[in-house]
């Protein structure tokens, strides 16, 4: 089985907090991440969206598109506002050969809001889960129609966190809307990553390797932090740096022959963490676990 290792930028910049972020250009970030020994980044503010303009920087860094993030609204019903709001990534996306669009859910969403608590995310009933999910695969369908898939990213603090959302939301939405599986939002949530695979590993597309510290997240008051108060206070890494057993998670994955990208996804302070060294150690780590579990990196 073959496997393709990629990071997101989000290690040297974040998009939702601007001070934990690296004073580095986008050619610099993409070096780094190069010599750290990944082949694919996905896109984050500092990418322009012009492939004539974006394609020969990836070029010179042998890297390539391995995803990015698009803020959906579908749970606020318009979907034809949103199908304008893609085409440009879409066509960006389509040209630069990359697997699949990662959509996140940000109608209602508390994830980039300080002041909301994690307790107060948006919750919805098995009804508004239902039309919500068909609604999602509509889209995704239609995505897939014009050449870009959708991988849909479940998130802290937005619509579909839980292991119990997960499941509702996967029950009554189709093939169309395959999914994203990121261990450590799951884990975050208090879900069973394990379990997860079992249960929705046919529509798994892509993976991001995101590790928690668990002392961090199990000590947070969720009635009074939010989301980013506990991306502040460290509660993501890098796999190998944190409490999730990535060696099991690749293996349950390798088990019903999952093929495509790893991606490291570890927001944090890049003055506690600086980007080359830490994404280094993902990348160690990862290598290691997918050796153990029968994958060629390549």
């Amino acid at each position: 089985m073959k496997a393709k290792l990629g990071i997101s930028p989000i290690c040297w910049w974040n998009d939702d907090l601007v001070e934990l972020s690296d004073d580095v250009s986008l050619e610099e970030c993409l070096r780094q991440a190069s010599v750290a020994g990944y082949t694919g980044m996905e896109t984050g503010r500092r990418f322009p969206m012009d492939w004539a303009e974006l394609g020969p920087i990836l070029k010179a860094h042998n890297m390539s598109v391995c995803g990015g993030w698009f803020s959906g609204t579908i749970l606020e019903g318009d979907i034809e506002e949103n199908k304008a709001r893609i085409q440009a990534q879409m066509a960006l996306f389509k040209a630069a050969g990359a697997p699949c669009i990662v959509y996140g859910e940000v109608a209602r969403s508390i994830q980039g809001d300080r002041s909301k608590p994690l307790a107060t995310k948006p919750r919805l009933d098995e009804d508004q889960m239902r039309i919500y999910a068909r609604n999602m695969t509509t889209f995704g369908e239609w995505c897939a129609e014009q050449g870009m898939p959708l991988s849909y990213h479940h998130h802290m603090a937005a619509v579909v966190e839980t292991e119990a959302e997960l499941d509702l939301f996967m029950k009554h939405s189709g093939a169309g809307i395959p999914l994203l599986f990121d261990a450590g939002h799951l884990a975050f949530a208090g879900g069973d990553c394990l379990r997860a695979i079992d249960n929705h590993h046919k529509r798994i597309t892509h993976v991001h390797t995101k590790d928690i510290r668990r002392a961090v997240v199990d000590s947070l008051d969720r009635t009074k932090e939010s989301f980013l108060d506990a991306v502040m206070k460290g509660a993501f890494t890098v796999p190998g740096d944190g409490s999730l057993d990535f060696e099991a998670i690749v293996k349950r994955l390798a088990s019903y022959g999952y093929e495509g990208w790893f991606v490291v996804e570890a927001e944090q302070d890049p003055k506690k963490a600086p980007p080359l060294e830490w994404s280094t150690k993902g990348n160690k780590e990862l290598h290691r676990v997918m050796q153990a579990a029968g994958y060629t990196v390549v």
